[in-house]
Parts: structure tokens; C-alpha cells; sequence
């Protein structure tokens, strides 16, 4: 029986007011804090393409180590715990590293003559780039584990909650995560349309002050997180005040408060397994050998399916089949292939999408993808994993359906009918504003399977972990993609930036069935995964 309007509107907007408590700000205030630290990109970009001579070549490696922090979350998840009581030192640690990445780049910017004195201006670029990453990645690790400590166990009389409000009060969380993740980005893209109007036509001195401004403003990005740690103890020792006037010892209050659950023990693979990443990816990176991405990749699953047998050992042996068995299915449907940079290239081609329109498409997925996850999350906190992804691996299958037919040609027809309103344009929005919400919404039950069935103790190892397990679904999902456009060859019109001469033709003969093959596969595999994992043992009813 369908839900009246009136339970619907209720089920979906009413209980997520209802259910948010104070103790979800602090972390959603550093989820926030990432969001936003893309305030910096667009004029990281500008300085180093007007005040640095670096070559793409070193750009490139630079992303590299930048991108090896990352690689690190492993061993700082279970360094979270193991620290419990103090965890919050970890994130005014991060916040430092950031403020001191954009204090560094704000004085090369007005004062590049000074820091000329101590460095090259190449070599604090270089530091600044290495700093940022290193504080995102230790305040993200810790936010995960404060997402789990904001949920609480028991109602204000001390009774516990039952399993189904425990489920629905996770999943709200960790949908309210990624909304003030999103929410960040969006709060970036429209400042970033603000400070960069006009800034075009201003002279260097003029266009080095908005840089600076910008970096300035970026100053708050470790305010926010360091507010929402601040905040957190604050609950916290209000929470222990409560129980010691409830007749506790202070002893026994803090231990109810702090450090909830059994003591952590030490789990030296954890160490050695992110020590043996970082070394792998070291060794790969810096080298020349043939197939390096596909090395990486084997190696980085072998190390991380390790670290995840070891943590599984800690579950009851169902639900340690459980886990795995979800975590099958999202990192197939996370890995499907996709069209690759041949897609845009048409748009920007032949349907004549410019930079304005694509940047339009952009703010409009992060904005629906808000309302998606609002729209969503009844669903998620009712259904099954296995449910949620065949429900979105069909939707994402349909909604392929508009990329096919523009490149066949359908907005012709639909144009001639409707008198020109339903043109590329108008098809590439209404497909853009479907889909947004499914990429996001496809994480979000997972973490919170995370979130109520992980060990107490165990809580920010297990979060570390499993991201990186499917953020290696997204390395798999790029590898696919260049094969598949190794098969499928799709150009565009390269021209002689000096003569005009073509260099390149542009070839998009092969395109349509590129499109085709990615839909399918992108439709079966995740299906096939499911019914095989729902009829072994590893299937999952959560």
C-alpha cells in the first residue's frame, strides 16, 4: 500500500528535522570544511599559469604526491582509535597543516620578493601543495569517526534505542554528511562566480589582490573545522556533566563519554598494510615500467583485501559475510566503466555546449543531488543494500537513454515537435537533473552499515578501510574507461595553434557505440553481482 502524501511529506521531511540532534554538527561542520576547500583551485590554477614556469610534466607528478596522503588513511583510521580520548588534536593538527599551506601561498602572492629570500617561489609551491592534502586527509579521517559518535545509543530516560532507530538515525547522519559535502561545493562554485566577475579585464596588481582575498577567505576552512571539534567537546562534557548528576563517578562518566565500547588493541597490519601502500605507489610512481596504473591497482586490492580479511576476523562470522558481500556490490556498481573525456568533447563540438553551459550543468548536479539525498533517505533507511543498487543501477541505465540519443540525433526530432523548447540543451538538463543524486546516494548505505555494525572500537579503522576499498572501485572504473576508449577511438579536431592547420581530425564515428557498451555494462555487471551475492552466502538482508 503506497503512503499518503501526508506520511510521505512526513517520512521525508518531517523525520529528518526530527531527528537531528546537536551532536551532528561537529562533524558535518568538518564534511563542510572539505567542501569548501575547493575555494583555492580556480586560482591555484591562474598562479601557476602566471607566475610559475613549471612544465605539465611536473604538474602532473605534483598531483601525485599530492594524491599520496590519501593513500595514508588506512593507518590514521586506526591511529583514531587508538587515540580515541584525544582525537580532537588530530584535527587542529590538520587545520594547522592548512592554514599553513594558504598563509603560504597568500605571501607568494604579496610578498614574492621576501619569500625569494628563504625558497624559490617553485619550492613553496611545491610545500603548499604537499601541506593541504596531508590536513584534509587527517580531519576527514577523524570526522568519519566522529559521524559514528554523534549517533547516540540511548534515549534521554538511559534506555537503549531500538535497532530500527538506531538504522534511521545513521542513515540521516551519514546523509547529512555528504550534504554539507556537497553543500560545500556548492557554496564555492556561486563565490567563485562572484569573486571572478570581470576579473578578466583588471590589470596583474589588481587581479593578485582577488587571488590573495581569495586565499585570505580560505582561512575559514580550518576555522569551521576547528569550531566544530571545539563544539564537540563542549557536548561532550555537557554529556559527562549529566551522567555525574545522575549519581555516576567521574570516573565512570568519562569512560561512558570518551571512550565508549572495549579498548582498542594495536593492529600492526594496519601500519605495515598502509607502509606496503605507500612504498608500492612510491616505487610505481617514480619509475617508467610498462603497465605502472595496473600494477598499482593489483597491488594497492592485494594489500587492502588483506587489511580487510584482518578486520573482518573481528565481526560474527554473519555479519563478516555480510560486509563482504555489500562490499561487492558497491564496488561493482562504483567500477562500472565510463564514456571518458569523448562525450564532453561531442558536446563541446557538435552540439555547441560551451564552458558557461558545462559550469551551469555542474551547479545544477550539486544542487539536486542535495535534494536527491533528502528525497532518498527514507528509502535507504527501509530497504536493503541490494534493493537501493538495483533501483539505481536501472535508473542510471535509463537515463543513459538521453546521452545515446543525442548523439543519434534525437533532439532534432524533439525539437521540430515542440518548436524548438526541447532542444540538446533542454534534453542535457532534464538528464543532468535525474541523475545527479545517484553516485552520492550509492555510498550512503554502506557507511552506514559501517556505522551500526562495526566494533565499537574498531569504528574509524573500519571507515578508513573500506574507503579505500571503493575508492579503488574508482581506480578500476578509470582503468575500464581507457580500455573501453582504446576499442572504441574517439577524436577531436586538433588545429595548429599558429597556422590553423589541422593536425587532428575530429572522429566521433565510434562514439555511439561506446556510449551503448558503456550503458550495458554499466547495467549488467552490477546486476549480475547482486544475484550472485544475494544466492551465496555473503548475501545481505540490511
Amino acid at each position: 500500500m503506497l503512503p499518503s502524501a501526508e506520511e510521505w511529506l512526513k517520512r521525508t521531511f518531517v523525520d529528518i528535522f526530527r531527528q537531528l540532534r546537536w551532536s551532528f554538527l561537529p562533524p558535518l561542520m568538518i564534511y563542510f570544511a572539505a567542501g569548501i576547500s575547493g575555494l583555492t583551485a580556480i586560482v591555484g590554477t591562474f598562479f601557476v599559469k602566471e607566475y610559475l614556469g613549471l612544465s605539465a610534466a611536473f604538474l602532473a607528478a605534483l598531483a601525485f604526491w599530492a594524491g599520496l596522503p590519501w593513500a595514508l588513511k588506512m593507518p590514521l583510521g586506526h591511529l583514531v582509535d587508538l587515540v580515541w580520548r584525544w582525537k580532537a588534536l588530530l584535527v587542529y593538527l590538520g587545520a594547522a597543516l592548512i592554514a599553513a599551506s594558504l598563509v603560504i601561498m597568500y605571501a607568494l602572492i604579496m610578498h614574492m620578493d621576501g619569500m625569494r629570500q628563504f625558497l624559490s617561489v617553485e619550492t613553496w609551491f611545491v610545500v603548499s601543495s604537499l601541506l593541504a592534502p596531508a590536513g584534509y586527509v587527517i580531519q576527514d579521517t577523524v570526522a568519519d569517526a566522529m559521524s559514528v559518535e554523534a549517533v547516540p545509543r540511548v534515549r534521554a530516560d538511559g534506555k537503549p534505542l531500538f535497532e530500527e532507530e538506531t538504522k534511521s538515525l545513521h542513515t540521516t547522519m551519514q546523509t547529512l554528511g555528504r550534504i554539507a559535502l556537497i553543500s560545500g561545493l556548492v557554496f564555492v562554485a556561486l563565490l567563485n562566480i562572484v569573486m571572478f566577475a570581470g576579473v578578466e579585464s583588471l590589470e596583474q596588481s589588481q587581479k593578485a589582490n582577488v587571488y590573495a582575498r581569495i586565499y585570505m577567505m580560505a582561512l575559514a576552512i580550518p576555522l569551521v573545522s576547528v569550531s566544530g571539534v571545539m563544539l564537540s567537546q563542549a557536548i561532550l562534557a555537557a554529556r559527562a556533566r549529566q551522567l555525574r548528576k545522575q549519581g555516576l563517578k567521574p570516573d565512570e562518566a568519562d569512560q561512558l563519554v570518551y571512550s565508549p565500547g572495549q579498548t582498542t588493541e594495536p593492529n600492526y597490519w594496519m601500519f605495515v598494510g598502509g607502509a606496503a601502500f605507500v612504498v608500492l605507489t612510491l616505487a610505481i610512481g617514480i619509475s617508467d615500467i610498462p603497465m605502472a596504473q595496473e600494477i598499482v591497482f593489483c597491488g594497492s586490492m592485494a594489500i587492502i583485501t588483506v587489511l580487510i580479511y584482518q578486520l573482518v576476523q573481528k565481526l560474527p562470522r554473519a555479519k563478516a559475510r555480510a560486509l563482504i558481500g555489500t562490499a561487492l556490490i558497491i564496488f561493482v556498481f562504483r567500477a562500472v566503466p565510463l564514456p571518458g573525456a569523448g562525450a564532453t568533447w561531442f558536446m563541446i563540438d557538435q552540439l555547441h555546449f560551451d564552458q558557461q553551459f558545462l559550469s551551469v550543468l555542474s551547479l545544477i548536479s550539486s544542487c539536486l543531488t542535495l535534494i536527491g539525498m533528502v528525497l532518498l533517505r527514507p528509502l535507504m533507511a527501509s530497504r536493503s543494500i541490494a534493493y537501493i543498487v538495483v533501483l539505481l543501477t536501472l535508473a542510471s541505465g535509463v537515463l543513459a537513454l538521453p546521452n545515446i540519443g543525442l548523439y543519434y540525433g534525437i533532439q532534432e526530432w524533439t525539437a521540430r515537435l515542440t518548436g524548438g523548447v526541447v532542444d540538446a540543451h533542454f534534453i542535457a538538463i532534464i538528464e543532468t537533473t535525474l541523475e545527479s543524486p545517484l553516485g552520492q546516494v550509492a555510498m550512503i548505505p554502506l557507511l552506514t552499515w559501517i556505522a551500526r555494525n562495526a566494533p565499537a572500537d574498531l569504528k574509524a579503522t573500519f571507515f578508513a578501510v573500506m574507503a579505500s576499498f571503493t575508492n579503488m572501485a574508482l581506480t578500476a572504473s578509470s582503468l575500464l574507461t581507457k580500455y573501453l576508449n582504446q576499442i572504441f577511438l574517439v577524436t577531436r579536431e586538433v588545429k595548429d595553434p599558429a597556422t590553423g592547420a589541422v593536425q587532428s581530425p575530429a572522429d566521433y564515428s565510434q562514439l555511439g557505440w561506446l556510449l551503448i557498451t558503456v550503458s550495458l555494462i554499466g547495467v549488467l555487471a552490477p546486476l549480475f553481482t547482486v544475484l550472485l551475492v544475494q544466492r551465496s552466502r555473503l548475501q545481505t538482508h540490511d
